[in-house]
C-alpha cells in the first residue's frame, strides 16, 4: 500500500490517499479544494472506494460531497459525529469560516465501536481516539505500519481541545492508550503538518512528557 499526503484549504488540512497496487484507494479527510484532489487522483489513475473521516470538523469535510458524488462512493464517520456533516454549528464552520457554512449530506456508514473493519477492498483497525472531538478516530493499517491519526497527535504537538466536545485529559488518554502502544516505527499521519513516528513522539513530544 502506498499513501499520498495532500494539504488542502487555508488551514492546510492533510488529506490522505491510501492506494493499493491494483489502483483501488481510500480518501481520508477531503478538507477542501475538490478539483485539486480529483485531478490528483485522476493523474495517479486511482479508483476511490470510499471517503473515511477521522472526525467531522469543517476543515476535514469541505470537499466530502463533491468527491462522494464524483465517484459515487460512500462516506464513513463515527456515530458520535453523525450530525456534524449537516450542521454548521457542530462542524464549526459557522464560527470559523466568516459566514461560509458547510452543510452537506449525512454520512452513509458510521463507526460505532473499535476493531477491524473492511471498507471496499481495504481492511484496517479503527481506534476511538476522542479528546480533540467526541468522535475522533485513528485508522491503523498494521501490515503497512501506518496510523492515520487525524487531529489527535501531531509532530511535536497534540490536537487542540478548546472546541466544543474537546477534553484535554481524554485526548492524552487516547494518545497514550491507543497510539503510543503501537510499534515505535509506526508512521503517524497527522491531520496537519509533517508525518512522524510513534517512537519520535514518545521521545520528543513536549505535550506527552510527564503524563
Amino acid at each position: 500500500m502506498e499513501w499520498f499526503q495532500i494539504p488542502l484549504g487555508p488551514l492546510q488540512t492533510n488529506c490522505y490517499i491510501l492506494a493499493q497496487e491494483n489502483g483501488k484507494c481510500l480518501i481520508v479527510d477531503p478538507g477542501e479544494e475538490s478539483k485539486k484532489l480529483i485531478d490528483y487522483i485522476q493523474n495517479k489513475k486511482l479508483q476511490p472506494e470510499a471517503v473515511v473521516l477521522t472526525h467531522a470538523h469543517f476543515d476535514h469535510i469541505g470537499a466530502v460531497d463533491q468527491v462522494r458524488e464524483h465517484y459515487s462512493i460512500p462516506v464513513y464517520v463515527h456515530e458520535k459525529e453523525a450530525d456534524w456533516l449537516t450542521d454548521p454549528a457542530l462542524n464549526g464552520s459557522q464560527y470559523f469560516m466568516g459566514g461560509q457554512h458547510i452543510k452537506g449530506k449525512p454520512a452513509d456508514h458510521f463507526f460505532s465501536s473499535e476493531g477491524d473493519i473492511a471498507v471496499g477492498s481495504f481492511t484496517f483497525a479503527v481506534f476511538e481516539t476522542p479528546g480533540h472531538s467526541p468522535g475522533s478516530v485513528s485508522l491503523y493499517f498494521k501490515d503497512h505500519g501506518v496510523a492515520v491519526a487525524g487531529d489527535a497527535l501531531f509532530k511535536g504537538s497534540i490536537g487542540r481541545t478548546d472546541l466544543p466536545g474537546g477534553d484535554h485529559q481524554q485526548l492524552l488518554n487516547s494518545i497514550h492508550n491507543k497510539l503510543l502502544v503501537l510499534p515505535e516505527e509506526t508512521s503517524v499521519l497527522p491531520g496537519h503538518g509533517p508525518v512522524t513516528t510513534v517512537g519520535d513522539e514518545m521521545d520528543g513530544n513536549p505535550y506527552l512528557n510527564g503524563f
